[in-house]
């Protein structure tokens, strides 16, 4: 069975950085693009980011492009998202995902890690 468990959230102010991970265990790591959603207080769940099994080709949603960075280490089976410049309006859950594509979510999901900013 397939469990990813998230961490690294937490409160930071604007401008700041965090750094998020993924740990996935339960099938063949290397087999699976993973990618990174988010959900905002009364809005519906967006796709973040995402990166293929052999860790090339990241993509990212326009809103998070040039501040945030999707890697994976297969090694460890871990995918990490690190956030720069951190605006009040990334302020979120934010879901680890396996097998996402073309932003579009696979089929498991971790429990989310609250990311809040301030202003």
């Amino acid at each position: 069975q397939v469990q990813l468990v998230e961490s690294g959230g937490g409160l930071v102010q604007a401008g700041g950085s965090l750094r998020l991970s993924c740990a996935y265990s339960g099938r063949t790591f290397t087999n699976y693009a993973m990618g990174w959603f988010r959900q905002a207080p009364g809005k519906e769940r967006e796709f973040v980011a995402a990166i293929s099994w052999n860790v090339g080709s990241p993509y990212y949603s326009d809103s998070v492009k040039g501040r945030f960075t999707i890697s994976r280490d297969n090694s460890k089976n871990t995918v990490y998202l690190q956030m720069n410049s951190l605006k009040p309006e990334d302020t979120a859950v934010y879901y680890c995902n396996s097998g996402p594509r073309g932003g579009v979510a696979g089929a498991y999901w971790g429990r989310g890690t609250q990311v809040t900013v301030s202003s």
